[in-house]
């Protein structure tokens, strides 16, 4: 297989994981504050994402690709709000496991590798396309 096209597979693996990491964080991020509906009910669970790298024969290279998504299993946090729905008989609200920081931390990360995967594809793309003017010579 073309080295080159084996580096535009690679980086389209690349792109693809870090898109559905970036769904995910978007997905805490905006159900960070998410309770339950009644009391005792539990809050949005934060979401977690973990990759795998495989083989592929056809492009003689590791990709990457996701290999789940599951819910964090860090404690809930409890708010005092009596006059909220789901607040229990002492008046506390079982709030999400999600911590904006790192969620934020998280999509920073998730831009940047996106973009030096984005980075890669474009220069493999100009490798590409200056063979073709060597060959139209």
């Amino acid at each position: 297989m073309d080295p080159l096209a084996a580096t535009l597979k690679i980086s389209a693996s690349g792109l693809q994981a870090q898109s559905e990491r970036l769904r995910v964080v978007s997905e805490n991020l905006a159900n960070a504050r998410s309770t339950g509906e009644a009391a005792g009910d539990d809050p949005y669970k934060r979401k977690t994402i973990t990759f795998e790298s495989e083989f592929s024969r056809a492009h003689q290279a590791n990709l990457v690709s996701v290999k789940g998504i599951g819910e964090d299993k860090a404690a809930f946090t409890v708010e005092y709000d009596p006059g909220h729905p789901a607040a229990d008989v002492d008046g506390y609200v079982k709030m999400p496991n999600v911590n904006t920081l790192i969620e934020l931390a998280d999509m920073r990360e998730t831009n940047r590798s996106y973009e030096a995967n984005l980075k890669v594809m474009t220069q493999a793309r100009e490798m590409v396309m200056r063979n073709i003017d060597l060959l139209r010579q």
